[in-house]
């Protein structure tokens, strides 16, 4: 969430490689923290960890770039390759307020 600026509508455009992953923490640890309960309602021990595995599992195709694109979350997924002109283009196309000791704020 910190590289989208706290969410994926304030910035103008957002793009990921395919190997993208998202998130809103480290999904191991969101694992351990938002399914303590079922994870603590199995016996210590390798069933437990089995269960950890899936739900990690999960969380990791839940949040692959394709499936962000897919819910509208991001708007692509591109080619490594591409980057340089998505930055290009997205720069271009981005609307900045002048600097304040700039003469152009009357133009503004």
């Amino acid at each position: 969430m910190a590289m989208a600026a706290g969410g994926f509508h304030a910035p103008d455009f957002t793009v990921a490689w395919p190997s993208g992953e998202f998130g809103g923490m480290g999904l191991e640890g969101a694992v351990r923290l938002g399914y303590r309960k079922e994870l603590e309602a199995v016996p210590e021990g390798p069933r437990r960890q089995a269960l950890y595995d899936e739900l990690v599992t999960r969380q990791y195709q839940a949040g692959r770039a394709m499936n962000m694109a897919a819910t509208l979350e991001i708007d692509a997924v591109i080619d490594p390759a591409e980057t340089r002109g998505w930055i290009a283009r997205g720069l271009a196309s981005t609307r900045t307020a002048p600097s304040p000791t700039s003469h152009a704020i009357d133009a503004w």
